[in-house]
């Protein structure tokens, strides 16, 4: 048995009883379908509202950007806070950003305040920060070969999402006339408030029985050094960075061919549908064929995803694209995160999951301020060949952990 190996069994996880870990999961899954849609909200008013409110249009995009940032900025610190509190007060810090994200951005719209509208997205993004923990905390105290299923049913969540979001903001953007989507971001907050209620019946166990001391855990250098946790990392970073480098510059490119608004909308839909739905059956996807080989058929599905928008830019070519890198992302993210708990002891859970998420979306970040300039400077082709380069990076890293476990399993090493 490995060093590694040996860790993780002296400090097995404490089971929950059926009825709880069941409990957990739905809770999680709604708390999931709300959360998400007060992104959807934010990523589809925070361009309309930055132009009505921005100095400058150049300005007119940063309020999403900065929502992106603040997701990759608070992931730490919402680990730290579990770590130390547990997973339900960063829950509970997380949905109280969520109410201020909304009243802010209501304030915001109301006097005019650019900046505070900026402010109130960087909270938007704490809040999306601590939803990141929803796919790990459902993987809490339910046994290992159930966990993936955990993971991905609480991420199906997001199908919900994506309905509820648009007709709230449909439903509520002229309520308070002439405050155009003041009323959508109160309703925000409504929902980021109910979202902590049902938090609160969230069962999470112990690191350890009690009275026992909790295990120390490894160095974070140790951990890091895995290479199933070094796979995890790029394969989870490389399809979220894509996904969302990609999908950023689509609309844009979309209306650049002259398509319309309609068929730009209609492939946002169709996309997001494509990034949820697909949970429902990946986790025992991951169970029979393991994480490896979904994350590998993630990537290669976002590989067909530029091929196919490479073909042509009629309004079939977007549509099938945005939804093969929706799919693509379901398998390379979640084959991922079930990677990464398969890294760590639970008295490391926390800091574990947490610095991956950091890498994950700060990378993410990147992409966000990169992919509209990619497009204005050089077309939306560049965009789609430039995807291919990291995607070669991931897959790399695969493969190498990919032969380090026949090698393992052949017995010339141990992982």
């Amino acid at each position: 048995m490995s060093h590694d190996q040996a860790a993780l069994a002296d400090d097995a996880p404490l089971l929950l009883p059926d009825r709880i870990q069941h409990g957990n999961i739905w809770r999680l899954a709604i708390a999931q379908a709300l959360s998400g849609a007060n992104s959807v909200v934010v990523f589809a008013t925070g361009a309309i509202v930055g132009n009505q409110l921005a100095p400058t249009p150049v300005l007119a995009t940063l309020p999403i950007s900065i929502f992106v940032v603040g997701m990759a900025a608070c992931t730490l610190p919402a680990g730290a806070i579990a770590r130390q509190h547990g997973r339900r007060a960063a829950f509970l810090a997380g949905t109280g950003a969520g109410v201020l994200t909304g009243l802010l951005a209501a304030a915001a719209v109301i006097a005019g305040s650019f900046w505070l509208f900026c402010l109130s997205a960087f909270l938007g993004g704490a809040y999306a920060a601590v939803v990141l923990s929803f796919r790990f905390a459902a993987a809490d105290g339910v046994a290992p070969q159930r966990r993936a299923r955990a993971l991905s049913l609480v991420m199906a969540g997001g199908v919900a999402a994506g309905v509820v979001g648009p007709q709230l903001v449909t439903w509520t953007m002229d309520l308070w006339k002439p405050y155009t989507f003041a009323a959508t971001f109160l309703v925000q907050a409504a929902v980021a408030a109910v979202s902590a209620f049902v938090l609160l019946g969230v069962q999470l166990q112990a690191i350890t029985a009690k009275g026992q001391v909790p295990a120390a855990g490894r160095p974070l250098a140790v951990i890091a050094q895995q290479p199933r946790f070094i796979a995890a990392v790029v394969c989870g970073a490389v399809s979220y960075m894509l996904m969302n480098f990609i999908m950023t510059a689509a609309p844009l490119a979309m209306h650049l061919h002259g398509h319309s608004l309609q068929a730009s909308n209609l492939g946002l839909q169709w996309h997001v549908i494509a990034m949820y739905a697909p949970s429902f059956v990946t986790g025992n996807l991951i169970t029979r064929f393991g994480a490896l080989r979904i994350s590998a058929a993630g990537l290669a599905l976002t590989a067909l995803s530029a091929v196919v928008g490479l073909s042509g830019i009629d309004v079939g070519h977007f549509l099938w694209s945005l939804i093969l890198l929706g799919v693509g992302w379901n398998f390379g993210f979640l084959g991922a995160s079930a990677l990464v708990l398969e890294c760590h002891t639970p008295s490391e859970q926390n800091q574990v999951q947490s610095v991956n998420d950091f890498i994950v979306f700060g990378l993410m970040a990147i992409a966000s301020f990169a992919s509209g300039g990619l497009l204005t400077a050089y077309g939306w082709a560049v965009v789609l060949w430039a995807s291919f380069a990291p995607l070669a990076i991931a897959v790399a890293a695969l493969i190498a952990i990919g032969r380090r476990k026949t090698l393992a399993a052949s017995g010339q090493t141990s992982r």
